[in-house]
């Protein structure tokens, strides 16, 4: 058939040392934000060229796994393929429409993990409750958006769906984002405080009515707070949408 071509019935060196490399990535031999070895070592430990390497690490680069640095080196940017497809593509997202995918992912994940919750999730959502009513109060908001986000994640990783946790655990750099840009006072804190205690109270409960209703009460008041930042700065922020509705 026209267009068609024989299929190469081996992959290149480079696309074998990449895939070796990914490997290591996904691991987590080499954590997000440290160097790599160096091209002349790689070689030497795979006993290819550096040709070969370093069509490899340009492979891994275009794909977002890596960051070149000039003069430094190169960099482990994220650990996956699918967490370099979200981050290039919430990059480009208006935060309004990160937070309408949060509450989606966040109400179905609070619902199913008050049915499948255990013991250990329930004691683990508690140690985070605290650690994220402490956060709140503290004013740092890199602090704030970390507790946060672990407790939400937590959340999602009680519902027993792998694919969903390590889907909502990429997009954790994204909500980050757009937390640490929102405006923070003693009131939202308070309010934050109140709907975490209700998503875990409902989750030990066995509720899931009342999870998932918690749950998006959460996202609703980030999602109000974003479209009152973006009003002040005419827009650009928050486009005007309550996220959660």
């Amino acid at each position: 058939m026209e267009g068609l071509r024989q299929p190469r019935r081996a992959s290149t060196l480079a696309a074998q040392v990449a895939d070796q490399l990914r490997e290591q990535l996904a691991s987590g031999r080499w954590p997000v934000d440290t160097r790599i070895p160096g091209e002349l070592e790689l070689a030497e430990m795979l006993q290819v060229s550096r040709n070969t390497i370093r069509e490899a690490l340009r492979a891994l680069v275009h794909l977002g796994l890596l960051e070149a640095r000039v003069g430094d080196g190169t960099y482990v940017r994220v650990a996956s393929e699918l967490e370099a497809v979200l981050l290039r593509r919430t990059a480009t997202t208006p935060p309004a429409d990160v937070l309408e995918l949060r509450a989606v992912l966040e109400e179905y994940a609070a619902g199913v993990a008050a049915e499948r919750r255990s013991e250990a999730d329930i004691a683990r959502l508690r140690e985070l409750l605290a650690v994220a009513r402490e956060s709140n109060h503290s004013g740092v908001m890199a602090q704030i958006a970390a507790a946060d986000g672990a407790f939400h994640l937590a959340v999602v990783q009680a519902s027993g769906n792998e694919l969903l946790a390590e889907i909502y655990e990429h997009l954790g750099g994204a909500l980050a984002a757009v937390l640490t840009a929102l405006p923070w006072d003693g009131d939202v804190a308070a309010e934050h405080d109140h709907w975490h205690g209700a998503v875990v109270d409902a989750i030990g409960a066995g509720d899931a009515v009342a999870a998932r209703y918690a749950a998006s009460m959460l996202v609703r008041v980030t999602g109000r707070l974003s479209a009152d930042a973006g009003a002040d700065k005419g827009g650009a922020v928050g486009s005007g949408r309550d996220a959660g509705e």
